[in-house]
């Protein structure tokens, strides 16, 4: 028997699975809103608690860097340590890894259907992978190709600089350092960056305030849902925004990692307002890297459709002991 996790600032979604040969099954499952516990061992413990199972081994997908075995959760005011839950939950076999890294092995499991082609590419090319997530943060992570595999690895890249591309992005930028010490790309390209957007273009008379939300936690739900309907033109421009900026920031990673095995689109976002993303404002910022558009253009470029990647990637890592 085994235990996976994908930890977010949003939910904890946990589940049992044991391995029969090479079929995995799923035994069961539950999703915890993850700000209503102080801990990540609360969780786990009322989860576990009525199963007679033994769990050989478990692993955790956070969303946050992992250092000698411990976590100080990103959008969570939670601090993970291997070692205590390894006696709390009385597993011998913990392991924490970056959600990303879990998003990054997930990847390996899913079938073609849960793709989303944005751009063909070269199909026959073979390479480095890149991962870009928009979800509750910003996440990226890379794949090492070694000729015959490829391996995973975590990285803080969302919370580089933002860097803006024209004269509208730069406006945007000076207007969220008045709010933000650092203006990351997880400040333009996250749930809650979608408020940032919205109140950028709407605060600076570019487009009109046409809707109404309880605190700044609910709006981006609230945008993203009137900007899809079209029934707001500051929200379907805010979707169009972030759109551009994500393709930007997909491309960068492309040219980064060198990645002519693909550039895969995670998180929750992407397959939410995938018809925004395949009107053409993504692959057009995508494109826009100058005297290497052809280099980028020949990269294959796929939205994950899976909301269960990142926890079928921390179930891998825990079977096969990575």
């Amino acid at each position: 028997m085994f235990l996976a996790g994908d930890i977010g600032g949003t939910k904890t979604h946990l589940t049992l699975f044991e391995v029969k040969g090479e079929t995995v099954h799923l035994i069961r499952e539950k999703k915890f809103p993850s700000k209503d516990y102080e801990n990540l061992e609360t969780i786990a413990l009322e989860f576990i608690s009525d199963d007679n199972h033994s769990i050989k081994r478990a692993c955790f997908g956070i969303a946050g860097p992992i250092k000698n075995e411990k976590c100080i959760a990103t959008n969570l005011p939670w601090v993970i340590d291997a070692a205590e839950l390894r006696k709390i939950l009385k597993i011998e076999s913990i392991s924490l890894i970056n959600d990303l890294e879990a998003n990054a092995y997930g990847l390996k499991t899913l079938p073609k259907n849960d793709f989303y082609v944005l751009n063909q590419g070269d199909q026959s090319s073979k390479g480095n992978k890149a991962l870009i997530s928009a979800g509750t943060g910003l996440g990226e992570a890379g794949l090492y190709f070694d000729g015959k595999d490829h391996h995973p690895f975590a990285c803080e890249g969302g919370h580089c600089e933002f860097a803006p591309r024209n004269d509208l992005e730069i406006e945007l930028l000076n207007f969220l350092r008045k709010k933000y010490e650092h203006v990351s790309y997880e400040r333009v390209l996250s749930g809650p960056a979608l408020y940032n957007l919205y109140s950028f273009l709407t605060e600076t008379g570019k487009e009109k305030a046409d809707i109404t939300y309880e605190d700044e936690k609910q709006a981006p739900i609230v945008i993203s849902d009137k900007g899809l309907k079209k029934e707001s033109a500051a929200c379907v421009r805010t979707l169009e925004l972030f759109s551009s900026i994500y393709g930007a920031a997909a491309g960068n990673m492309a040219l980064k990692f060198m990645a002519f095995g693909g550039v895969y689109l995670g998180g929750g976002i992407a397959p939410k307002i995938l018809d925004v993303i395949k009107n053409g404002s993504f692959m057009k910022a995508y494109l826009s890297k100058g005297r290497f558009q052809e280099f980028v253009s020949q990269i294959p470029v796929r939205v994950v459709l899976n909301e269960k990647t990142a926890l079928l990637g921390a179930a891998f890592y825990a079977k096969n002991g990575v």
